[in-house]
């Protein structure tokens, strides 16, 4: 680049030197009268069109569940919804009241934290360690990505009645169906975003003699955790659908169990207790993941800001 900028002054001086300088006339410059061009009046500079999404706005994404919450004490309030099928929210918050002073709910959400967070861990540990023992290797790639795509078709609870056969109906067996449904989407992901590395960065790696740590501190994690983490998002979602599955099969605790017994005497105030609970847990939980992704791939420009 700086050679090529020498040249072309280079060549502009010898340019101006080889144009002979015309004589003027008394009064005159040497090099005869200067050209009088009438400068353009300036274009009035068209906005720029602006494609993106927009700027963000700080806790933007609570204005959708404020709007349906609002919704619906609104239809509830003009009599539109019928309390014996749907409570209305004013309902919820008093049965919710009385199932906190009683040391129900409490009870019951800790019970169901604690399984949803053992098949989480569980799930995410198998997930990554199957990921990268197929991506970075062919012998695992052939040995267990045929394996796991077909295990990803099967549901997690169409194995329920396998697994009671071989678990019982206890902790094992709820944690277990929970894990199942997290590490596949965790396989799924990490495993996509490993296989989808540039090719050129490995052979950069090659070039520069990284060893086998390096490679994968240096270009295995930073390009395989965008995947991680969406893997991770959709992970945490499965535990809250297994869980809810799990805790209406011969449970005597929990948020599921806690809304199946309300569902044997019709009362729909607790079951919505009840999907309130999972919903706020399962917002709260993709909300913190989001945080540690915008905090770990801060040196991303995405439209998400």
């Amino acid at each position: 680049m700086t050679e090529l900028l020498t040249n072309t002054r280079t060549a502009g001086r010898a340019s101006t030197a080889a144009v002979p300088l015309r004589k003027g006339k008394a009064g005159e410059p040497a090099g005869g009268r200067p050209h009088e061009t009438k400068s353009a009046p300036p274009s009035p500079r068209t906005p720029r069109r602006r494609l993106g999404p927009g700027r963000a706005v700080p806790f933007g994404r609570l204005i959708g569940p404020v709007l349906v919450i609002a919704l619906w004490w609104f239809a509830s309030a003009i009599g539109y919804l019928d309390p014996r099928i749907l409570s209305g929210p004013g309902t919820v918050l008093s049965t919710a009241s009385d199932l906190l002073s009683s040391g129900r709910l409490q009870d019951n959400v800790l019970i169901s934290l604690q399984r949803a967070g053992l098949g989480l861990f569980f799930g995410v540990t198998a997930g990554v360690l199957l990921a990268v023992a197929a991506g970075l290797s062919r012998t695992g790639e052939y040995l267990l990505d045929g394996p796991l795509q077909i295990k990803r078709a099967i549901p997690s609870l169409a194995m329920l009645p396998l697994l009671i056969l071989w678990l019982g109906i206890g902790e094992q067996m709820k944690v277990t169906v929970i894990a199942l449904g997290v590490a596949v989407n965790m396989y799924i992901n990490t495993y996509a975003s490993l296989t989808g590395i540039d090719s050129r960065y490995v052979e950069l790696a090659e070039g520069l003699d990284l060893s086998r740590a390096q490679f994968i501190r240096k270009v295995v994690v930073p390009g395989s955790l965008p995947g991680f983490f969406v893997g991770l998002r959709l992970g945490v979602t499965a535990s809250w659908l297994g869980l809810i599955v799990v805790e209406q099969i011969n449970a005597t605790s929990g948020i599921g169990y806690m809304m199946f017994q309300a569902q044997q005497y019709a009362q729909s105030d607790v079951i919505i207790v009840g999907l309130v609970a999972y919903g706020i847990f399962g917002f709260a939980s993709d909300a913190a993941v989001r945080a540690v992704e915008r905090k770990v791939l801060s040196w991303r420009r995405t439209l998400a800001g």
